[in-house]
């Protein structure tokens, strides 16, 4: 039996810790032992990942199962009852109360609303580049271009101040911390919700023309429910994206290869991303609850057991990807996981596309000569955080004499 999840990717810092690699290749649906004591399982291999998740027997619904954290975090007591649903947040929900609040926001995610923006995301991204362009190397690419291209983005899209950025990124990046002991979890999770409840209270008064406005005219949801659901949006529309635009920088840094094919054929940006998304799988781990006894891939999943789901350990499954461990911008990885799959599949993936597409495209264009300004083994990765990436990624470029 597994003891606790091996959460660093201890061969490279993009690949699946090796520990979680064995399993798959011997027991993909594993049982596993918490820290807490409680018998859980761990699934890695692609068809048992795809397959949990589309499974409405697994429940998202955590006030239907203790939440069993795979690793030990500090001033967190242990849980003897389920966490309670919190209203609007409804990636932790299912159908019906999920339904009814998902379907509130398709409109607005659809691909050809997306499609729609991408000329102004372009030009979002444009305007990051020519500030980049015009600091003096060496710059932190997080802070100077992968965070601010998608929460000007997403700040736009929603009708959130770009003032208030700093804020939120600060509180939305320290509760994404796992290291963080209980009381300042809960201090910086009532300074978000004070913060998102101030702001859709004002847009009920008086909507303006945005997304978040949108939502304040429909009198079924609730001010609660509002501010769950503002709390997905911008988390998910700034904090994912930004680190697959530093990450996956780095990774193409690190493979000179990849990264000249793609500056010699730029027509392979979108399948590049689409790569980047498979090998990188920044979201990593979803928890599912099993809501009775489930006999799934030969084992016997019992009712309230914690099921831990790796789409890293998927997207690298050599099952179903050849040399699934080799970054390749050729390959056609469409079938990855990183954005989920089921009814729980992320809503923005068409909008975190044209994002990615657009920085990665723009930073090879305009930064021919960019490269790392410290050794590979000095960038700081965030394997203290539930969302994976960098904390920094140092680079210079050669600038014009």
């Amino acid at each position: 039996m597994q003891h606790g999840l091996p959460m660093d990717r201890d061969v490279t810092p993009f690949d699946p810790p090796a520990r979680v690699a064995e399993l798959r290749s011997t027991r993909p649906v594993s049982p596993m032992l918490f820290p807490d004591g409680h018998e859980g399982w761990l699934i890695t291999g692609y068809e048992a990942v795809r397959a949990a998740l589309a499974d409405t027997r697994f429940s998202s619904r955590q006030d239907l199962g203790i939440l069993h954290v795979p690793y030990p975090v500090p001033g967190m007591p242990e849980q003897t009852e389920p966490s309670p649903q919190v209203p609007g947040l409804f990636l932790a929900m299912d159908p019906p109360d999920h339904t009814r609040l998902r379907r509130k926001l398709t409109g607005a995610f659809t691909v050809r609303r997306m499609k729609a923006l991408e000329e102004h995301i372009i030009e979002i991204t444009e305007r990051q580049l020519d500030e980049l362009a015009s600091l003096t190397p060496p710059v932190d690419l997080v802070q100077a271009f992968a965070l601010p291209v998608p929460s000007l983005v997403i700040c736009e899209m929603l009708g959130v101040p770009y003032d208030d950025r700093e804020s939120f990124q600060h509180n939305f990046s320290r509760f994404m911390e796992r290291d963080i002991d209980l009381e300042e979890k809960m201090a910086v999770w009532v300074a978000l919700n004070t913060f998102l409840a101030e702001l859709v209270t004002a847009k009920r008064a008086e909507p303006g023309d945005d997304l978040l406005s949108d939502l304040a005219r429909d009198e079924d949801l609730s001010i609660e429910e509002l501010v769950g659901m503002s709390f997905l949006l911008l988390l998910a529309g700034h904090e994912t994206t930004a680190n697959m635009l530093a990450l996956g920088t780095f990774a193409l840094l690190e493979h000179p290869d990849q990264l000249a094919a793609l500056r010699e054929n730029p027509a392979l940006i979108p399948d590049a991303v689409e790569e980047l998304l498979r090998y990188l799988a920044v979201g990593d781990i979803f928890f599912r609850y099993a809501a009775e006894d489930i006999e799934f891939f030969g084992e016997t999943i019992r009712e309230g057991s914690t099921v831990v789901v790796s789409l890293l350990a998927g997207n690298h499954d050599p099952a179903k990807f050849e040399d699934a461990d080799k970054l390749d911008v050729t390959r056609n990885a469409r079938g990855h996981l990183s954005f989920g799959h089921g009814i729980h599949q992320c809503l923005g993936q068409q909008l975190a596309r044209i994002e990615m597409r657009a920085g990665f495209e723009g930073l090879l264009r305009r930064f021919p000569s960019l490269h790392l300004a410290v050794e590979a083994r000095e960038v700081k990765l965030k394997t203290d955080m539930n969302i994976y990436g960098v904390h920094a990624l140092p680079v210079t470029w050669a600038q014009d004499a």
